[in-house]
């Protein structure tokens, strides 16, 4: 994990990836629950064997048991299986301790669609409190159980649910017959499935980022024996160069209008923050220090960038305004414990931000208020680097080494839950990126 050890990610991705050999999909593994989570069951669906393979409630459970706010019942532990049209003894269920009750079915409705319904119940009153109905084809119907744990997620806690969204990611596999490093940029469901290649390339690719909408993704490439940005269309596989400059090409960040990439260039000498226009290819300058300025993250109002500085004698965060055509104020720093912060993010609501800290000799993931500038560790981890919230700002994605290799894990910020682990069975993957919801 040499890229958040060392001074900043970019320039010792120059010299090479600290990649290792790997080709596998992403599998969740649930290390534990958390003590106070929301008991809840979520009965096997009827005519389950029509999923071919995909078990509808045990992504749901598996959603929300991620979530560490719900409890999910085992199904050894459920008194009975009802279905959509089962009369439910509910004094029964009382004695379980779930306080809601989820149960669905799947139907077949030709050779290429399927029907899939829920009910969710409250125990205590017997009420009927969600239901819904979906149709898709076979492909669509992991998309379908995140949108059932969606609406379970937001019905009890009030907050919009994120399953059904999409992480990008690096993977490193090595090719045995070409004897060379190939990396990979893919993107998978938000459980690690349905995982899908974006880019193979011989030469490091790295940093991606999603554009607002979800339908592109910005990246750093070193194809062309230097490093450049692309924009690439995830529909068509279309791509657009947006730099290239001498020297450094790195960190692009998304605005959330869409229309701008925040980069650290070195174009002039030293590595500074730029704002990119898409479209025109305008470039605009926002810092101008003699230190190393890197890693850009806008505010969810795109009026201020946070970014990495050494320009106080190590690497920490800085905030500046930007305003209309790219003007930017005088730069404010926002960490101040231990001598080593890096690589922020953003919540959603833009009152938080995370990030990496050195803590006990070891880099973790960090968490500040921006309002009181309280801090708190929110992993145990040796070698983590860039964490990023996912869209309802209630879990941390981020990178982490495991015996030598790389894994993706997430952990929620509040509920006091050991992380979950992405984890890729034989090889090395690196900086997550979470999508925004689904447009």
């Amino acid at each position: 994990m040499k890229l958040t050890r060392q001074l900043f990610t970019v320039f010792l991705l120059i010299s090479g990836l600290s990649f290792q050999a790997s080709n596998a999909g992403l599998v969740i593994d649930i290390t534990e629950g958390v003590d106070g989570a929301l008991p809840i069951a979520i009965v096997p669906f009827q005519n389950s064997s029509a999923q071919q393979g995909i078990d509808i409630a045990q992504i749901v459970r598996a959603d929300l048991r991620r979530s560490g706010m719900f409890n999910p019942l085992s199904t050894a532990d459920m008194p009975s299986r009802p279905g959509l049209t089962t009369d439910i003894q509910f004094e029964r269920w009382k004695g379980s301790g779930a306080e809601n009750l989820v149960v669905g079915s799947l139907s077949k409705i030709d050779g290429t669609l399927f029907e899939v319904s829920f009910k969710m119940y409250d125990v205590y009153t017997k009420q009927t409190i969600l239901a819904y109905r979906y149709r898709s084809n076979l492909m669509g119907l992991r998309s379908i159980a995140h949108k059932i744990s969606d609406q379970i997620y937001q019905k009890l806690t009030g907050i919009r649910g994120d399953f059904d969204t999409l992480i990008a990611y690096i993977v490193a596999n090595y090719d045995r017959i070409k004897k060379r490093k190939v990396y990979s940029l893919m993107v998978a469901d938000s459980d690690g499935f349905n995982e899908r290649l974006i880019l193979r390339s011989f030469k490091p690719v790295m940093s991606p980022n999603w554009s607002p909408n979800g339908k592109r993704l910005a990246y750093v490439s070193f194809e062309k024996g230097r490093s450049t940005i692309f924009v690439q269309e995830l529909k068509t596989s279309k791509r657009k160069m947006v730099s290239s400059f001498k020297g450094i090409n790195s960190a692009p960040r998304w605005s959330p209008d869409g229309k701008r990439l925040a980069v650290a260039l070195s174009r002039d000498g030293n590595a500074e923050i730029y704002i990119i226009y898409i479209d025109s290819g305008v470039l605009q300058r926002i810092t101008r220090h003699y230190g190393i300025d890197t890693e850009p993250a806008w505010s969810p109002d795109g009026k201020k960038l946070v970014f990495t500085s050494d320009r106080s004698g190590k690497p920490q965060l800085y905030e500046i305004a930007v305003g209309p055509q790219g003007r930017a104020g005088n730069p404010r720093r926002l960490t101040f414990e231990g001598n080593y912060n890096t690589r922020a993010d953003f919540s959603p609501d833009g009152k938080w931000i995370t990030y990496i800290s050195r803590d006990e000799g070891a880099f973790r993931v960090a968490l500040m208020n921006l309002n009181s500038g309280n801090t708190s560790i929110l992993t145990q981890s040796q070698l983590d680097e860039s964490p990023g919230f996912s869209p309802n700002g209630k879990t941390v994605i981020y990178a982490t080494e495991l015996r030598g290799k790389g894994v993706l894990e997430v952990v929620p910020v509040d509920s006091g839950m050991s992380p979950h682990r992405l984890r890729v069975s034989d090889g090395d993957v690196r900086e997550p990126s979470w999508s925004g919801f689904k447009k």
